[in-house]
């Protein structure tokens, strides 16, 4: 009897230890880590989906492009740091004060309670001084932040909430003539106003935010070496002053830390607003190189490597959590990619968050609800197809069509199945309704799912109510005929 109990007083114990060894890797979550949250879709998750999504991984901070009150709400009592935003187009509006109060009131202060959300950050614009826009947010994107942060000072927030403005890295660079990390200055054009809002943030203990993207250096220029934007080696090594680059993240980011060194702010703290690889829209965005990506970048975060002029933590927001199939393809079609997880919450690729490259997957949204399995597909069988090219530019005018781009996903398929994939993201898009996959007669429907190799025709997801929309509309019709007749 004393072996038998013996026995299984071991056994228990060994349960036990492998509960807490479980318990501490999933708890495991690398410190300085969060990510973006940005909400261009034409069909939305529900924010608290999201928000559980982001607790079922372990993610404690979330930066967002809004001060949303749906999407705020939802992070009531989750433990989740918050950064909210103001966009480009408000930056005006901010430089009046009152409007600036008001603003941190009500998007602010009225969250501030136990219980509540727990703001860490309000992003003043996103990439204001973009080369691209000309100049247009120079002159208002300082006031704006002096009075959001005046205004968080005021309502006594200002020691644990802090105004800072992402920066897109053409804010500073490196001569011409010394293109290296420790020559690093703030771009001309903008020197004097970056010296101000530093200087700014330095004063409230702010830190200076900014975004980097490997990727789009690899986009932008065709010379580019493919290996320095990753970061396991196989490219020749930047040399300077006998600090050897061998990625293009630490030269970047080392050339800010020059740059602020410049103007007497060396030790200015900074935050990686937004750094990640997109998975579809060019020939560099595909699945396999964001794997590479984040397999370089996670454990590096996670051991605190840092960079040769700044070791240690950094903290830093992964861009993004969702694809967002509305945004602007502007700048790439690769912008509607950017998400780890897809357009319905489900994870990509493996992706271990603690930064040990364990091959798992995140845990996806719960109970998302989809569209019924039917699909808009070419109909063969049209006679007339000399407005067929005006209808898939129709289509795909209205809905995204990036995964049949050059490098893309869909971009192997035949002159049909291009007709198909176009026609069944419009027809998803707008909700499966019927009218939606007519096309002039050149669509047709189908319960056949037409994914073919690394090209998925998707079935969207259902939005709240959608499902008993038609049902309940029906229902009312028929209970109004019946009284009329």
């Amino acid at each position: 009897m004393d072996k038998f109990w013996l026995i299984k007083y071991c056994n228990l114990i060994n349960l036990i230890i492998i509960i807490i060894i479980g318990v501490l890797i999933s708890n495991n979550k690398v410190d300085g880590l969060g990510v973006n949250w940005g909400t261009q879709a034409n069909h939305k998750l529900a924010a608290n989906t999201v928000v559980q999504m982001l607790k079922d991984n372990g993610i404690k901070k979330v930066k967002l492009f809004d001060a949303d009150e749906n999407t705020l709400s939802a992070f009531h009592g989750s433990d989740i740091q918050v950064m909210v935003a103001i966009p480009n187009a408000d930056l005006a509006a901010m430089t009046d004060y009152n409007r600036a109060k008001k603003w941190v009131a009500n998007n602010v202060t009225r969250y501030n309670f136990n219980g509540g959300v727990d703001i860490k950050y309000v992003a003043v614009g996103n990439e204001p001084f973009l080369t691209a826009y000309n100049g247009t947010f120079q002159n208002i994107t300082f006031p704006a932040l002096k009075n959001i942060q005046t205004a968080l000072n005021e309502a006594g927030l200002g020691n644990t909430i802090k105004a800072t403005v992402p920066l897109n890295a053409d804010v500073y660079e490196s001569p011409t003539n010394n293109p290296v990390p420790s020559a690093g200055i703030f771009r001309p054009d903008i020197t004097g106003l970056m010296t101000e809002i530093v200087q700014f943030l330095s004063q409230n203990n702010a830190p200076f935010s900014v975004n980097i993207y490997p990727f789009l250096s690899l986009y932008g220029n065709p010379n580019f070496p493919v290996n320095y934007a990753f970061f396991d080696g196989g490219s020749d090594p930047i040399l300077d002053n006998g600090v050897q680059y061998t990625n293009v993240f630490d030269a970047n980011y080392d050339t800010l830390v020059s740059a602020l060194k410049a103007i007497g702010y060396g030790n200015m703290p900074i935050m990686i607003g937004e750094v990640g690889w997109p998975t579809n829209g060019d020939i560099n965005a595909n699945i396999n190189n964001a794997v590479r990506f984040y397999k370089g970048l996670l454990p590096r975060i996670a051991a605190n490597t840092g960079t040769p002029l700044r070791p240690g933590a950094i903290e830093m927001y992964l861009f993004g959590l969702i694809d967002e199939d509305a945004k602007s393809v502007a700048p790439g079609s690769f912008e509607r990619h950017w998400g780890i997880f897809r357009y319905d919450g489900q994870p990509k690729f493996p992706m271990d968050l603690t930064g040990q490259n364990r091959d798992i997957y995140l845990v996806g949204a719960k109970d998302v609800q989809y569209l019924e399995n039917q699909w808009c597909t070419f109909n063969t069988n049209a006679k007339d197809l000399s407005k067929l090219a005006d209808n898939i530019n129709f289509a795909c005018t209205f809905a995204d069509c990036t995964p049949l781009g050059y490098g893309s996903s869909c971009n192997g398929l035949d002159a049909n199945s291009n007709a198909s994939y176009a026609f069944n993201v419009y027809f998803q898009t707008q909700n499966q309704n019927l009218e939606a996959c007519d096309f002039e007669g050149l669509a047709r429907l189908s319960t056949q799912n037409i994914s073919t190799g690394n090209c998925n025709f998707t079935i969207q997801i259902a939005s709240s109510g959608l499902k008993t929309t038609v049902p309940v509309a029906f229902s009312l019709i028929t209970i109004l005929v019946y009284l009329f007749l």
